[in-house]
């Protein structure tokens, strides 16, 4: 791979891999890592970790990174995808210090940055999340690529057409069947063009988010914030739920961030799925 570039920002691909925001991205082996959105994938090295110059401990520094796909690739779809317009760790530095559980969370999740993944994607992959393991949403998402994918890549809603319940439920995907059928129903229809919700508000996005089956607040605010990066939605699951009881006293600390409550909400999520690793 000798396509090269330097970011001068917070990025660390194991972190984002385990954030619990997308479920493909993949390690090949140490310091190499595979990444898949829409119809592109590309193989990326972290040269600065392979050279041993850079831990998991967090980084101040400069990432070094090759990859696979062309130059032009790279600017037109993985820099939108990585999100490098953004300043990560300008925005972990305004974590107000008396807030010590987040200026923990935001330490330990350094390097995470929030990915403009693919909307289909993202809508059926995160229907399909509910009540499960990030291992279990993996393997079923695998499952899904394996029978109506092309090339590794993710299904299109006209390729999912032809599923049959007994296929579906192959994937794991139990109760979410009759969701996961009419969600992919209305987009290959085109009763719903999900390219066309960008142009909508925040709340208008979450209302019609939620008027597919199977999705309700916390799937709507993570397809908003996944796939369509409205960074002032903070996804509530039962991992934050449990901190806003306990570190927060049942107070929704979310809405303080604005529009970077999102990257907020990730910093704790992944604190509290790794806190003692």
């Amino acid at each position: 791979m000798s396509n090269k570039i330097a970011i001068d920002d917070d990025f660390d691909l194991d972190k984002m891999i385990d954030s619990g925001q997308c479920f493909r991205p993949h390690r090949i082996k140490e310091a190499t890592y595979g990444f898949v959105t829409g119809d592109h994938s590309v193989d990326i090295v972290d040269e600065t970790l392979r050279r041993g110059s850079k831990t998991k401990k967090g980084w101040d520094g400069v990432t070094e990174l090759s990859f696979s796909c062309s130059k032009k690739e790279w600017e037109e779809v993985w820099h939108p995808y990585f999100d490098l317009d953004t300043d990560y760790r300008k925005i972990r530095s305004t974590v107000p210090k008396k807030d010590k559980f987040l200026q923990y969370a935001a330490e330990c999740g350094e390097g995470i940055r929030i990915l403009r993944q693919d909307k289909f994607e993202m809508l059926i992959s995160f229907i399909i999340s509910q009540r499960k393991s990030i291992p279990a949403i993996r393997t079923s998402i695998e499952r899904l690529v394996a029978l109506y994918g092309h090339d590794g890549l993710f299904p299109a809603p006209a390729d999912m057409l032809r599923a049959t319940d007994e296929e579906l439920t192959a994937c794991g995907l139990g109760y979410r069947v009759p969701y996961i059928r009419k969600a992919v129903e209305r987009v290959a229809h085109g009763e719903v063009d999900l390219e066309m919700l960008d142009g909508l508000s925040d709340e208008e996005l979450f209302d019609k988010l939620k008027s597919f089956a199977g999705v309700g607040d916390k799937v709507a605010n993570c397809v908003a914030l996944f796939a369509y990066h409205r960074t002032g939605r903070a996804p509530v699951d039962t991992w934050i739920a449990r901190v806003i009881e306990e570190e927060y006293n049942g107070v929704n600390p979310f809405p303080r961030y604005g529009n970077v409550a999102g990257i907020m909400q990730q910093y704790m999520f992944y604190y509290m799925l790794n806190k003692g690793n």
